[in-house]
């Protein structure tokens, strides 16, 4: 079965990504046949500056290294060097509905929070569609608010296949419900748009700075919390910490005598050491550049090689070729 996934480079990356996407993605490797793109094309609908373009998509290869993904066993490219995914995106968006574009929920998320509209931000699906149909792909782990994307990439698969005969793979959503939406910092999702997000790599002081200033309520140490299940700390220590950890803390938070500042402390230090092999990996990674740039063409040569044979397959299906 083949996996793939991958990220925007719009940003540094966060927890959010880590285990909505990533560590799912990262985990898969362990089955094989795993597939992992930059997605520099889906950056130009938010990012419109070059240079940071292209530090972001640098950034987001080094912390993807850094974070356990193994090019030896996986393929990992930049969506950029594989320009077959815009023939693809031709391909199957000429029979796109546009209704189906305009249910998106990414697309009339955006436009309420009065960004202007343009065509890459509609026809975003239908280059995700084909950033995942072009290489055979069978599963996609995404997060939860990914999952009507991929519905729509199905709906996009079968249209063509209706069409012009079976020839694109129909993939299937692999979500971890578990940890598909974590939260951020102030409770909603989190989010580099909401600035509520808690960085995988950054500046420590910073960084506790950042867990220490999380807004609770106004109980008092001795209190006790019968809803501690739902206070963010707890939530999100659940993620980083032993699960051991997480229930002793979650406990004495529910009985009562746990103050709020001993809490975020602990979240923070259990946030740091699970990633501290990361940031160890990272610092070797930035120290040598060119083994960073082989990986990425070594991936997208791999990477070409089965999109040419999708390519040609669905140019011929469509008489095209």
């Amino acid at each position: 079965m083949r996996t793939l996934t991958g990220i925007t480079p719009s940003g540094t990356l966060h927890i959010g990504n880590y285990f909505g996407a990533m560590r799912p993605a990262i985990e898969a490797q362990a089955g094989g046949d795993c597939f992992y793109f930059i997605a520099d094309y889906h950056s130009m609908t938010s990012v419109t500056d070059s240079a940071e373009r292209r530090a972001h998509t640098r950034g987001i290869a080094i912390d993807w290294l850094a974070c356990g993904l193994d090019p030896k066993v996986s393929v990992f490219w930049k969506q950029s060097d594989v320009p077959e995914v815009c023939e693809l995106t031709w391909l199957i968006g000429s029979l796109t509905p546009m209704g189906l574009l305009e249910r998106a929920h990414s697309y009339k998320d955006k436009t309420a929070k009065g960004i202007s509209p343009n065509f890459g931000l509609f026809a975003y699906p239908v280059l995700m569609a084909a950033d995942i149909l072009l290489y055979d792909t069978n599963a996609v782990p995404v997060g939860q608010d990914q999952r009507q994307h991929l519905e729509m990439t199905r709906d996009i698969a079968v249209k063509y296949n209706q069409t012009y005969g079976e020839t694109l793979v129909v993939p299937e959503a692999v979500i971890r419900g578990d940890v598909a939406v974590v939260p951020g910092l102030d409770g909603q999702k989190m989010s580099k748009s909401y600035n509520n997000t808690l960085e995988i790599f950054g500046e420590e002081k910073a960084l506790r700075k950042k867990v220490m200033s999380i807004v609770m309520d106004s109980r008092t140490p001795a209190e006790p919390k019968p809803d501690a299940e739902r206070n963010l700390c707890i939530q999100i220590l659940k993620l980083v910490a032993p699960a051991a950890a997480a229930r002793d803390l979650e406990d004495r938070l529910r009985a009562g005598g746990l103050g709020y500042g001993d809490l975020k402390k602990a979240l923070f230090e259990h946030y740091w050491t699970f990633f501290a092999s990361a940031r160890a990996r990272r610092a070797e990674l930035l120290a040598d550049p060119g083994y960073v740039d082989q990986v990425l063409r070594d991936g997208a040569e791999r990477a070409r090689a089965v999109a040419a044979v999708v390519i040609r397959r669905a140019r011929k299906a469509a008489g095209i070729e």
